[in-house]
This record gives structure tokens, C-alpha cells and sequence, in this order.
């Protein structure tokens, strides 16, 4: 395909008038049934053919994909209400949506070219890992030998994006890190994921073998010695999107997750106190008592704040990324961190109404399969992601705001 060839390729989204609230309202329709087939999911390990199939024919994946590739372009926040509404349904499976849709905004920051080959048809479904892997420099692209772990939804994948660290010889420093694409058909999984939460995400293991990627299938990534990058593609869509930063549009993503579970357990912990009694059938039930009263309203409190914030974040970062657009300045590394540190905190409130609610349900909520037992797990689990240890965080950005370099990415 030529130059030109590349530069007049477009497709149509498959309905053209769709607009964010009606996409939020189909995901808003699927928690019934997505809360059905929680156990499914886990079983699987993965999402179900079902709901990958709703999540197709609502367009969900397409959200915040280049319009030009059959996408929607909706903005941050409408993403992050979808994901929300599909982790209240099952933590999982909104973790497979939320874990891959906003990768469709970085591939939209390739060059022209990569992106016609890349969207194909429309259909664009893409884990990402940043743990880097070898890839040796060679004319025209890159060799990589290696694997990487939590490609979370890797099974229903079209599409695989991972981070690499780039050499000159074998076995040498690396000079460079990169993100690669590749297709489906490209990569194995090893089947490594066992794990005490969120068991249907399928974050299994993705394996190459001397894959050869050529050099318009990698952009730039973010590295300690360069955490804000330039990418090829930033400049094709007069759109805010394309011009945000990376790092706190990535952790948005879990950030979401956690508080539709939460959500999800506060609607558990009404059914559990409208339905059970506090000592037994002839105690009063749990609705009729104060203490239980003042126990919901704390976890409403913080599963309300947690979600306010989490919108004002996707304000906070569509207005910088606006300003980017606008200024030509790209948005700073302390900017994206201090919106990682809101994100941090709205999933720390996120845990601290789950823990509450799994506390005083009673030790039958704990049982094997039971739905708060499930989120209790399932958000702990997500706790333990590398991009949501806090303290880092505090470190980096104090350093930051005293005039000293961060000493780690995040």
C-alpha cells in the first residue's frame, strides 16, 4: 500500500449517530447479565464468548478508537462510565473491556501507515504489557525473542501491544524502549494465570519467537530517562484525546474497575441486609438496625467520592490534553503523575468500602462463590497491580515538587 493509499483509508463506525450517553446505557443493560455469568467467567478464566460477543455488538471497544478507523472517539470520561457499569456486572469481565479499550488511543499515535494495517476492518481488540522484553535493532525494525506476563484478555485479543527494551547486539545495554504491536496470529499464550482474584481475565503469558516487527509498528515509551515521549500519530486527529498523557490514562483504567466493584458491593451488601437476619431468624433483620444503617452510609460515602473523582479526573485530563493540542506543549510527567496519585486514592476508597461491607456481612458472605466474598478478592487482587503502590507515587512526585528528579517510573 502507498503513501497515498494510507492517507485517504477510512472506515465508517458501524452507526455513524451513536452518541456516549446511548453507549453508556448499553452498558448500563448489560450488568444483569454480566453478573449471571460471573462464574462462568472465573471457571473460563476468561471472558465468555457471550459477552465478547455483546461487547461487539454494542460497539464497546470502538469507544475511544480513531473515527477514521471505525471507531467513536468518545472522550476519557465516557470510557470510564462504561467501565464502571461493566465491572459492577462482573469485575472481570469490565477488567477485560477496561485493560484493552484505551489501547485503541495508543494505537492511534502511530504513523499513518501502521494505523491502516493495524485497524484493518474496525476491529481492534488489544492487551498491553510495559514490562519491557528484548528487541534487537535490525534493518528496517526489530527482532524479539521473548515473552510477557498479565496480557489481560489475550484469548478474545485481535491484537497484542508490548513494551520493549531495545539493543544493538545480542546480550546487549539496551539504548531505547519501545511499544510493538502485533497481530493475533503472531504470538501463543502460556497458560500462567492461577491466581486469588480476578480469575476470568485471562492475563496469561504471551509468547514470540525471533519475531521480525517493522519499525512502523513500534512508537516510543515512556522510560525513566524519558518519561514524556513523542509519537508519530499525535498531530493526525483534531481530537484531545490523541494529545493526553499516557501514564495516567493507563492506570484510569484499573482506577475504573475498582469502583464498579465497589458498586457492586454495596448493591450485595442492600440485598444481604434486606434478606438476613443478625443473629438468626429470631433476631431482628439487618435493615432494621442503626448500626448497619451508619455501615452503608460509610461505604456509600466512599464509593460516591471515589466515583466524583474519578470523573474529575477525566475532566482534569481531557483539559490538559486540550491545552496540549492547543499549545503544541505536551502535558509535563509531574502533571500525568499528580492524576496518578487521585487515581491511587479513588482506588484506596474503592477498598475501604469493599473491606467494610465484606467485614459485617457475616462469615457466610465469606463462603467459596459468594458475591462479596468474589469483590473482596477480585479488588484486593487488583491492589496488588505494580502501577497502584502508592508510596512510590508520594516519593516521586514530593521529589518533584522540591525540584529533584523522580527516581522511578510512577
Amino acid at each position: 500500500m502507498t503513501a497515498q493509499d494510507a492517507s485517504t483509508r477510512s472506515i465508517d463506525p458501524p452507526e455513524p449517530d451513536l452518541g456516549p450517553d446511548e453507549m453508556i446505557s448499553r452498558a448500563a443493560a448489560l450488568r444483569g447479565r454480566l453478573r449471571e455469568r460471573q462464574d462462568e467467567c472465573e471457571t473460563l478464566g476468561r471472558l465468555p464468548d457471550a459477552t465478547l460477543q455483546d461487547y461487539i455488538d454494542a460497539g464497546l471497544y470502538r469507544i475511544m478508537q480513531p473515527r477514521r478507523f471505525g471507531g467513536y472517539e468518545f472522550d476519557l470520561d465516557t470510557f470510564l462510565r462504561v467501565t464502571v457499569e461493566l465491572s459492577r456486572g462482573c469485575p472481570s469481565s469490565g477488567w477485560v473491556f477496561g485493560l484493552m479499550a484505551t489501547h485503541n488511543v495508543i494505537a492511534g499515535l502511530f504513523e499513518e501507515q501502521a494505523q491502516v494495517e493495524l485497524f484493518g476492518d474496525g476491529d481492534f481488540r488489544c492487551p498491553l504489557s510495559a514490562i519491557p522484553a528484548p528487541a534487537l535493532r535490525v534493518d528496517g525494525g526489530y527482532r524479539i525473542t521473548g515473552w510477557w506476563d498479565y496480557a489481560s484478555g489475550c484469548d478474545v485479543s485481535t491484537h497484542f501491544m508490548g513494551a520493549t527494551a531495545v539493543t544493538t547486539e545480542r546480550g546487549g545495554e539496551p539504548v531505547d524502549t519501545r511499544f510493538v504491536a502485533m497481530r493475533r496470529d503472531q504470538f501463543r499464550i502460556v497458560d500462567n494465570w492461577d491466581t486469588l482474584g480476578m480469575r476470568g481475565t485471562g492475563s496469561r503469558r504471551v509468547v514470540v519467537e525471533d519475531l521480525f516487527i517493522p519499525e512502523h509498528h513500534t512508537v516510543p515509551s515512556p522510560n525513566p530517562a524519558r518519561t514524556v515521549v513523542e509519537f508519530p500519530g499525535r498531530g493526525l486527529y483534531p481530537n484531545p484525546t490523541f494529545y493526553g498523557s499516557i501514564g495516567s490514562l493507563l492506570i484510569s483504567e484499573p482506577t475504573a474497575v475498582c469502583v464498579g466493584i465497589a458498586q457492586a458491593a454495596i448493591d450485595e451488601y442492600i440485598e444481604n441486609l434486606t434478606t438476613k437476619h443478625q443473629w438468626g431468624p429470631m433476631s431482628p433483620r439487618r435493615s432494621d438496625l442503626p448500626v448497619f444503617h451508619g455501615l452503608l452510609g460509610e461505604a456509600t460515602a466512599y464509593v460516591d467520592t471515589a466515583e466524583a473523582a474519578l470523573h474529575q479526573v477525566a475532566q482534569i485530563w481531557t483539559e490538559q490534553a486540550r491545552r496540549a493540542m492547543e499549545t503544541g506543549e505536551p502535558v509535563s510527567d509531574e502533571e500525568d503523575r499528580r492524576l496518578i496519585l487521585i487515581e491511587q486514592q479513588i482506588v484506596q476508597l474503592a477498598s475501604r468500602a469493599v473491606e467494610t461491607i465484606f467485614r459485617t456481612s457475616g462469615s457466610s458472605a465469606a463462603n467459596k462463590g459468594r458475591r462479596i466474598e468474589r469483590y473482596f478478592r477480585d479488588l484486593n487482587m487488583v491492589r496488588t497491580h505494580v502501577t497502584l503502590q502508592f508510596e512510590r507515587t508520594w516519593e516521586n512526585v514530593g521529589r518533584m515538587r522540591l525540584g529533584l528528579q523522580p527516581e522511578m517510573p510512577f
